[in-house]
């Protein structure tokens, strides 16, 4: 099976699901709760908007995270590709990229949306945008990643989050970091991102033959 032809299946196994509508929905419903939470003080939403925005993205990117890898295995899918010698590898890039493009470009339109509720200014919204685009991969190699890595667990959503956040903190740290305009997160951001994606496939991999063991 060709790549495209995976990354095809995922996003319409994320479709089927609800996955590409519920990560949007709840990041929306945070950046509608936050300002009844702290008041109207605009400058005050504007001072802390952008890290309520990281936050909501970083939860909004675990919420499907049950339903990536673990149908796969159960239903025997995964050994089905194996069987027709695709790699494990191979089949994790390919929900990655499935994952991202499920949720990522649907939650940067939704970031338009909160940064009317949340009084960002345009500049910080661009910031944003772009550390969004630049951290996004990212998140969604480690969803993929502890997908795999708790696949068939009791309780496997929360376990889920409780091995991704802490992951999840330097994207969280540099992301929010760059909207106050520093080149340098950009980079650390771009590069930790970098790192999650090159590593991740591997990583899936070896916990989708473990559960198959």
């Amino acid at each position: 099976m060709r790549f495209a032809a995976l990354v095809g299946r995922e996003l319409r196994r994320a479709w089927i699901s609800g996955g590409l509508v519920t990560p949007v929905a709840f990041f929306l419903l945070v950046a509608i709760l936050f300002p009844f939470a702290i008041g109207p003080d605009t400058g005050l939403l504007a001072r802390v908007g952008g890290g309520v925005v990281w936050a909501a993205a970083l939860l909004a990117a675990l919420l499907p995270v049950e339903r990536l890898v673990a149908p796969d295995l159960e239903s025997g899918v995964i050994d089905q590709f194996a069987v027709r010698g695709l790699a494990e590898a191979w089949v994790a890039a390919a929900k990655i990229v499935g994952h991202w493009l499920g949720f990522a470009p649907a939650l940067m339109l939704a970031s338009v949306i909160a940064a009317g509720l949340l009084n960002l200014p345009g500049p910080v919204l661009a910031r944003v945008e772009i550390g969004l685009l630049i951290g996004t991969p990212g998140l969604a190699a480690l969803g993929v990643a502890t997908a795999s890595l708790t696949a068939g667990l009791r309780g496997a959503g929360a376990v889920a989050g409780l091995v991704m956040l802490p992951l999840a903190v330097p994207l969280l740290i540099f992301g929010a970091g760059a909207i106050a305009g520093g080149a340098g997160a950009f980079k650390l951001l771009g590069a930790v991102s970098l790192l999650l994606l090159a590593g991740s496939p591997f990583v899936a991999a070896a916990a989708m033959r473990l559960a198959r063991s």
